[in-house]
């Protein structure tokens, strides 16, 4: 299936079939219930547009990406998650949405894609760990649904949970974690434009190893900060708790702030290798915020990243 892509593609060449799902859904959906149905003259439009804070640098193969995954809830191995999700069902899916918020309440998958905009974008990101990607996600800001769910003046911080399916997740037998798996963000972090909720990548819904139906990204951070099957959204006032820091908090703070100055105390972050270059591929340096200082720099004005890294 990789050979249909190629690297250098253009926006032109990239037709998501979430877009036209989205669009038929909105269609047969219109003034139901949830969320509510957003009327938008991008009806008639059915190719998305690129984010404007997409790359240009070159994307990474579909078998690549879908190959080469952390899903711990499916193996420690990178091909675990692949070899494993296939069995998780994400038709129906439903996400809680709940804590300090207008509308709490358990909002089918449906529900979430009715009330977005229609113009659905392509974010063409980096995403790091120790190895670096380039993906064509497709998806939305998370901003929009925050919005639409409204958050109370007291919000202070966004949690995510990811769904606990031990009948098709055979690493949750495993002791590599306190289940369900939790990440966390600050209010402003999930308010950027930055920071999405992707349902999709290249032309294909969301593959079940990469985090279907709905998972978070958000690349100025490490990878693991981008939870995936996403069951649970809630806003608090207090910063909530996060798995990676739960289990290890001297290797993984609650930031995970790409930083090439800030070392994990087991490996230097100062450079990294793209996926699909082979192991003895070239490393290069690390950019700071992998590359989107620009867009959220200022979000930490004043903080020591050394301290909250």
């Amino acid at each position: 299936m990789a050979g249909r892509y190629k690297s250098d593609l253009n926006w032109s060449d990239v037709t998501p079939k979430s877009v036209f799902m989205n669009r038929r859904q909105w269609m047969a959906g219109a003034g139901a219930a949830g969320l509510g149905a957003i009327a938008s003259p991008a009806l008639a439009q059915l190719n998305a547009s690129p984010s404007a804070y997409s790359t240009d640098a070159p994307l990474n193969t579909l078998e690549e990406i879908t190959n080469y995954n952390n899903f711990y809830e499916f193996g420690t191995g990178k091909e675990d998650p692949a070899r494993y999700a296939g069995k998780m069902v994400t038709d129906p899916w439903t996400v809680k949405i709940d804590g300090l918020v207008d509308k709490p309440g358990d909002y089918g998958f449906d529900d979430i894609m009715k009330g977005v905009d229609l113009e659905e974008r392509i974010y063409r990101l980096r995403c790091v760990e120790a190895w670096s990607m380039v993906v064509p996600w497709i998806g939305f800001e998370l901003a929009d649904l925050l919005n639409r769910v409204g958050v109370q003046p007291a919000g202070k911080y966004v949690a995510f949970e990811t769904a606990v399916l031990p009948d098709v997740m055979p690493g949750l037998a495993r002791g590599y974690l306190d289940w369900p798996y939790r990440e966390g963000l600050r209010l402003d972090e999930a308010m950027n434009p930055l920071t999405i909720l992707a349902t999709g990548l290249y032309d294909e819904p969301m593959p079940n190893q990469n985090g279907a139906p709905l998972r978070l990204v958000v690349p100025w951070k490490y990878g693991f900060k981008s939870i995936k099957s996403i069951v649970r959204i809630s806003v608090t006032e207090t910063e909530p708790p996060t798995s990676w820091n739960m289990a290890n908090a001297r290797e993984y703070g609650f930031y995970s702030n790409v930083n090439p100055e800030v070392d994990h105390p087991r490996w230097s972050q100062a450079t990294e290798r793209k996926v699909g270059g082979g192991f003895f591929a070239k490393r290069v340096e690390t950019q700071k915020f992998n590359g989107y200082g620009d867009q959220v720099a200022s979000l930490y004005d004043g903080m020591d990243l050394r301290a909250n890294f």
